[in-house]
């Protein structure tokens, strides 16, 4: 009970500013969050693909291949088909690369969207917080230069204590907000890297069916 009591009076006495920092925070959180299972659902899903396409490019079914890649509603699945509908037309390996890496290029935005916001409302919550307090600040002087001279010290010290909680709540929405910015650029490079891998991997096995067909 105690801790809420002084979490409550800890916002409270912070002013204003502390409600657009809470706003941000809470903004941050929620784009974390659908960043965070978007994420983790596309590897997943594209794992999944992956392990029911494999047996068909192993055995050069491309058409059926091409098939479940346009069934298919992963980022993987529409990088495939850029590179299988190339495979009966190409006529270097490069070709098929290029098409993938086109469709590469269209599908890692998806995952890069809305992440950026996150260093930015960081910012944006750092900033309020100093803001707030340089606002306290302002008052707090103005009211003591009014007070009585054996008043000045307490409420001086008082009022600078209050005008600090627009820093340090602003600092407690920012760090949280930039760790989990770095956590998910981590996770988007993750995926990001499997499907290069698996397009390298792809792109290996047309070369080879190609090569036993002469």
């Amino acid at each position: 009970m105690d801790n809420y009591l002084f979490i409550f009076r800890f916002f409270q006495e912070g002013g204003v500013f502390m409600y657009p920092i809470l706003l941000i925070f809470a903004l941050g959180l929620a784009i974390a969050v659908e960043r965070y299972v978007y994420l983790a659902s596309a590897k997943l899903r594209n794992s999944r693909f992956w392990a029911r396409v494999l047996p068909q490019l192993n055995e050069g079914e491309f058409k059926q291949a091409l098939q479940s890649a346009s069934d298919s509603s992963t980022a993987l699945g529409r990088i495939l088909v850029y590179g299988l509908s190339r495979t009966h037309n190409a006529r270097r390996r490069g070709d098929i690369e290029m098409a993938m890496e086109e469709g590469l290029m269209e599908e890692i935005p998806r995952f890069e969207k809305r992440t950026h916001y996150l260093s930015t409302l960081a910012n944006i919550a750092t900033l309020l917080g100093l803001l707030g307090t340089i606002i306290g600040l302002i008052n707090a002087f103005t009211a003591v230069a009014a007070a009585d001279p054996a008043e000045k010290a307490d409420l001086l010290s008082a009022s600078i204590s209050v005008a600090m909680n627009t820093t340090a709540f602003g600092l407690m929405a920012a760090i949280p907000l930039l760790l989990v910015y770095t956590l998910l650029q981590s996770r988007t490079t993750q995926v990001v890297d499997s499907l290069e891998m698996v397009s390298v991997k792809f792109l290996n096995i047309v070369t080879e069916r190609a090569g036993s067909t002469k």
